[in-house]
């Protein structure tokens, strides 16, 4: 089955169902297949030619779920902006992807001098601009609909799905029809198993960008007829109300967003104990943290772990699980689950193979991994590596004797401090279970002594710092503990939600100066 396959069949089964729905109207099954193809084939009357890629920049919206599944049936390359990282960002990644055509929103700030100044030969615009003499209304417009597609490989190129590399550049992941159909049934099978059959039609309230981990849905909830609701830049307490609103089933969030939904009353968080499934991803989420969504939103809980170069899901903790490490195993609930079928995940150190227990990074293969990042042979930053189909990822972790994964940080965030290896979640976990103690980065600063020094900053109701590192150091022993606390009003994020870590480093060498 092909991705235009499936909008074809939701099309065909579904027909006048609302299928996509945002601030500005909603579409039909049958509309977003007809408008889809006729965007698809459009893009041909304007000499785009097949494998060009497209820049896009769109916030969340009917219209980004339209471009992504045209530009994709039409063996177009997607490159998905962000809208909140700034024309710095975006710059850099037009300069190593060179788009033929930008697709835009004049309304998100900057975009249309951004547009103006690309070296794209076509422009395409939301709205009318003068900026740029093609809308997609006109593009649609411009061809017939059900116009024949072009045969796609499976190992043919969809998308580039940029992040940063070590030094601060983005880096662009290949990712191919086979990738993202691979997302797709692993999602089904393993991510929403059991939670799309109800009395009522599954409901997904994307809250976070579609164009990242949120976007993982789309094809799922096309394939079995669910409506998605498109919120753009919501607060914690507008995602509860949404919920409540369009009676969201299931949704995705950060775990910077699931601990900010805790600082709600229970009556704005009683439309979400309702839902099927709360997934998290993108960044481990604090045990203490997890317990407390656990009973006061919703215990269908659901933990994915991948990244852009191997797309999730790699590994699923399920409901099942969370139930579990709450009434039972505790240790389940500090892991990222069990690998998804398709899956092989090992633990190696110097290319040796490690035994269950054993700490060494994670090597990836199978279906989900990407062919490799554009224009490697010109980059020295990449970070992660792809050997003979493996990709290494940088994560340090280790399988339990059980099955069950449990990653310990990255390897570039690795504190040394007098000859002890430290692995910065750790100390964060043991941080985040004291009371009054949110939000949590723990970094290694220079020590003349040490080599370095474990240092926190921490946010919450808590104000005591040094009661805060007391009952850090009855906590952890001797080497793990921190030196020093700083509790702050905020820490720094990344635009999707994860704590910026060279920035927290920053952050705290101003707050701990020798």
């Amino acid at each position: 089955m092909s991705i235009a396959d499936v909008i074809r069949t939701a099309a065909d089964t579904f027909g006048d169902r609302v299928a996509v729905e945002d601030s500005d109207g909603l579409v039909t099954f049958t509309d977003l297949c007809d408008r889809v193809h006729r965007l698809a084939a459009g893009l041909g009357t304007l000499s785009v030619n097949l494998g060009s890629t497209v820049l896009v920049l769109l916030p969340n919206s009917v219209a980004a779920v339209e471009v992504d599944l045209a530009l994709t049936i039409s063996g177009h390359v997607r490159v998905a902006l962000n809208p909140r990282v700034g024309e710095v960002d975006w710059a850099r990644i037009m300069q190593d992807c060179n788009p033929a055509v930008v697709v835009f929103d004049p309304r998100i700030a900057g975009a249309a001098d951004f547009a103006a100044r690309s070296s794209a030969a076509v422009l395409i615009s939301t709205v009318a601009t003068a900026v740029a003499p093609h809308t997609l209304d006109d593009v649609a417009a411009a061809a017939p609909a059900r116009r024949a597609l072009p045969h796609l490989a499976p190992d043919s190129l969809c998308a580039l799905h940029y992040s940063s590399g070590t030094s601060g550049i983005p880096k662009g992941a290949q990712r191919s029809h086979r990738n993202r159909l691979a997302s797709m049934r692993a999602m089904r099978e393993h991510v929403l198993a059991g939670t799309l059959d109800g009395p009522t039609i599954p409901v997904f309230v994307h809250a976070g960008p579609v164009i990242h981990t949120s976007g993982l849905f789309v094809l799922p909830f096309l394939e079995c007829g669910g409506r998605q609701i498109l919120l753009d830049h919501a607060r914690p307490a507008e995602v509860a109300a949404a919920i409540g609103t369009y009676g969201g089933t299931h949704t995705a969030l950060v775990p910077t967003v699931v601990a900010r939904l805790l600082d709600l009353t229970d009556e704005q968080l009683a439309p979400m104990r309702r839902m099927r499934m709360l997934a998290y991803a993108g960044a481990p989420m604090p045990v203490e943290h997890l317990r407390q969504a656990y009973r006061r939103i919703t215990p269908n809980l659901v933990q994915y772990y991948g990244m852009v170069e191997a797309i999730p899901p790699l590994t699923v903790l399920t409901p099942a699980d969370h139930r579990r490490g709450m009434t039972e195993d505790p240790n389940i609930l500090g892991s990222i689950g069990r690998p998804c079928a398709d899956v092989d995940i090992e633990f190696r150190e110097d290319h040796r193979i490690c035994v269950d227990g054993q700490v060494g990074e994670l090597v990836v293969s199978g279906p989900a991994v990407s062919q490799g990042y554009h224009n490697a042979a010109s980059r020295t930053d990449l970070g992660k590596s792809h050997t003979d189909g493996c990709l290494y990822s940088g994560d340090l972790g280790y399988r339990a004797a059980c099955g069950y994964i449990h990653l310990t940080g990255r390897s570039k965030d690795m504190i040394i401090t007098g000859g002890y290896n430290v692995y910065p979640l750790e100390v964060e976990e043991a941080l985040s279970a004291i009371p009054g103690v949110h939000d949590v980065v723990v970094v290694g600063l220079p020590d003349p002594v040490w080599g370095q020094r474990i240092v926190a900053a921490y946010t919450g109701d808590t104000a005591n710092e040094t009661a805060v590192l007391a009952e850090s150091r009855r906590r952890l022993p001797d080497f793990k503990r921190p030196k020093s606390v700083h509790r702050v009003e905020t820490l720094p994020l990344t635009p999707l939600g994860k704590v910026d870590r060279a920035h927290a480093s920053l952050l705290l060498a101003g707050l701990t100066p020798f």
